[in-house]
């Protein structure tokens, strides 16, 4: 019960960041909505960003394995990398977010069970995205 009562309140902080980064993006303030979507990657995640840009699906998915996320966190991983996803843009930035949110949903739904139906439209985006 304690292991998931810190789960909960761990998932609430992450959507009040996340909440405070949508924010920002609707008041223009995109510089600053990158530096704290990094922030909370590396603060809440363990993740930095030449791990996030640099390294490939495979890499990608051995750092989360090794991380080994509950099913709550790495959905609240997949929504942080989704505000920043652009499918109407074609650059090697929405490239990598595309591939890791890729290899998200496929966890949550192999490996977790989780399928929902915002995960579901956004993956069918991801993947026509990939396969543009």
């Amino acid at each position: 019960m304690l292991r998931r009562d810190l789960i909960t309140a761990e998932i609430q902080k992450l959507a009040q960041v996340l909440a405070r980064i949508m924010g920002l993006k609707l008041e223009g303030k995109l510089a600053e909505a990158d530096d704290l979507l990094m922030e909370s990657l590396v603060n809440n995640f363990g993740i930095t960003p030449e791990e996030l840009f640099s390294s490939n699906s495979s890499e990608f998915e051995a750092l989360l394995t090794e991380k080994e996320f509950p099913a709550e966190k790495l959905e609240m991983l997949s929504q942080f990398l989704y505000s920043q996803f652009d499918p109407s843009v074609i650059n090697p930035r929405n490239d990598s977010f595309a591939e890791k949110l890729y290899l998200i949903y496929y966890l949550l739904e192999t490996k977790h069970h989780i399928i929902n139906m915002t995960n579901l439209d956004r993956q069918k985006l991801v993947d026509q995205y990939l396969n543009t």
